[in-house]
């Protein structure tokens, strides 16, 4: 877990994925693998062989804020990068490029009316605005603050959306033994805000096959929402989210990889939210795209909650896909 730990506790919001690009582009050489980016600094790694096209895709931003305004007591007004729940940012921690902390607080009667971002603030102790402008400026991102817990077979963390599915990609180019197919891990950029890097990756590769790898929605916490998907019970194979129904055949091979290999698994139907998927299968003339996800419990929050069995199913189901006679 030392790779993940890293990973998550790298800070990259959408559109500045500098900092983790270099991190998985250092593992990614270790292995061997062809290295190249898009113009939106996507990263495709290139295995060659002569078989089909097969693209495997994990984004490697997370959500974060953007400081929009500095008011003259210091107080600096925000956006949102990617998509937040309002609700539950009230007191939690940013933390900005340069190091800087800060304190998201609220205007009194801010959640008296319909919650919004425009009555929330973030507090880093500056006594006016010339002392505040000189740790953060407009413009400046910020990601949350949530340190990386392994006990067991459970971690928490923020950002294991989607640092988790980096992680599955790069054990899977590290575990991949033989391969006809010719592979293409791409680690994509701005999934947060609009599924941006993977549409302009695999327009550059136009795959036979794609399988995005984020992390998914369950539905075994108290009164959640009702949902087929239980955090321990293995790796999730997507039927359909709201950006896109997946491609039969590519459904059909990952459940018969994880049967023949007693992988274990479940369907996973996403009734909120989209992923890279989505933006693959639109590309070009059309891409026969599937999904696999990480049952993963508070997403969008510093403490996001996973089970390493679920990512070590990934893992396995994934290598087998690679090997697979598409």
């Amino acid at each position: 877990m030392e790779l993940l730990n890293k990973l998550t506790q790298t800070d990259s919001p959408s559109g500045r994925e500098k900092a983790i690009r270099d991190i998985i582009v250092s593992e990614a050489e270790k292995l061997g693998f062809e290295i190249s980016y898009d113009a939106l600094g996507s990263i495709i790694a290139h295995r060659k062989g002569a078989g089909k096209k097969l693209m495997l895709d994990a984004h490697m931003d997370e959500i974060g804020i953007i400081a929009t305004y500095i008011d003259d007591n210091g107080f600096i007004r925000f956006g949102s990068v990617g998509g937040l729940d309002i609700k539950e940012l009230l007191k939690r921690r940013v933390r900005f490029e340069n190091g800087t902390i800060g304190i998201i607080g609220s205007e009194e009667e801010a959640f008296n009316e319909k919650a919004s971002v425009s009555k929330l603030f973030i507090d880093i102790g500056a006594k006016d605005k010339e002392e505040a402008e000189k740790r953060v400026k407009t413009g400046d991102t910020a990601v949350f603050v949530g340190d990386f817990y392994c006990d067991g077979d459970i971690v928490i963390s923020k950002a294991l959306d989607n640092r988790a599915g980096c992680y599955i990609l790069l054990k899977v180019m590290e575990e991949i033994n033989d391969s006809e197919n010719d592979l293409y891990f791409v680690f994509s950029t701005q999934e947060e805000v609009g599924l941006r890097g993977a549409k302009t990756a695999a327009f550059s590769i136009m795959p036979d096959y794609a399988i995005a790898v984020d992390v998914t929605d369950t539905g075994d916490t108290p009164s959640c929402p009702v949902m087929d998907v239980k955090m321990g019970k293995g790796a999730a194979i997507k039927v359909m989210d709201r950006s896109v129904m997946c491609d039969i055949t590519t459904i059909n091979v990952l459940r018969e990889i994880a049967e023949k290999n007693n992988i274990p698994y479940q369907t996973e139907i996403m009734a909120d939210g989209g992923t890279d998927a989505g933006a693959i299968a639109l590309t070009g003339g059309g891409v026969k795209a599937g999904g696999v996800s990480v049952p993963t419990r508070y997403i969008h929050s510093p403490s996001e909650m996973a089970s390493i069995k679920d990512i070590n199913a990934c893992i396995e189901l994934l290598k087998y896909a690679c090997a697979y006679r598409w």
